[in-house]
């Protein structure tokens, strides 16, 4: 009886990890791809709609070049343009190892981000950086 239920702990435990191992690939290979692909060569991605129709830059405005800098080791470049989305990596690498690590153990992935409170303030956060970067004194935030 111990010998199924070590199997049966083994394949659960397998089955748990799929899902963030899942994520881990997919983020890898576009990752890889846009390391691969330059987006600073016009024709290969599409011009954001929100800079096409408005002339303004989203908050997400220079992420495919970042991460393409990034890809080439050029964390500078990254920064420049877009610190938002750089700042933001430490913080999804440390939670989906936390999420890795509960779900090795079989434990439920819960977090406290869900929270209302850090919603609307990562909300506010994004929106004041877009608009920000927007404004004569926050063109350094632009890409």
């Amino acid at each position: 009886m111990t010998q199924i239920v070590r199997q049966r702990r083994r394949v659960d435990r397998l089955r748990s990890m799929l899902a963030p191992l899942g994520v881990a690939a997919i983020t890898g290979a576009a990752f890889a791809y846009v390391g691969a692909v330059d987006p600073n060569q016009s024709g290969h991605y599409p011009t954001c709609p929100f800079l096409f129709l408005t002339g303004l830059y989203c908050p997400g405005c220079g992420s495919l070049r970042a991460m393409h800098a990034l890809g080439h080791a050029d964390i500078g470049s990254a920064l420049g343009l877009n610190p938002l989305a750089v700042a933001t990596l430490p913080f999804l690498l440390f939670w989906w190892g936390r999420w890795t690590l509960r779900s090795w153990q079989g434990r439920p992935a819960r977090t406290s981000l869900a929270h209302p409170a850090y919603i609307w303030g990562l909300f506010v956060v994004v929106l004041v950086f877009g608009v920000v970067r927007n404004t004569p004194f926050g063109q350094f935030l632009a890409p």
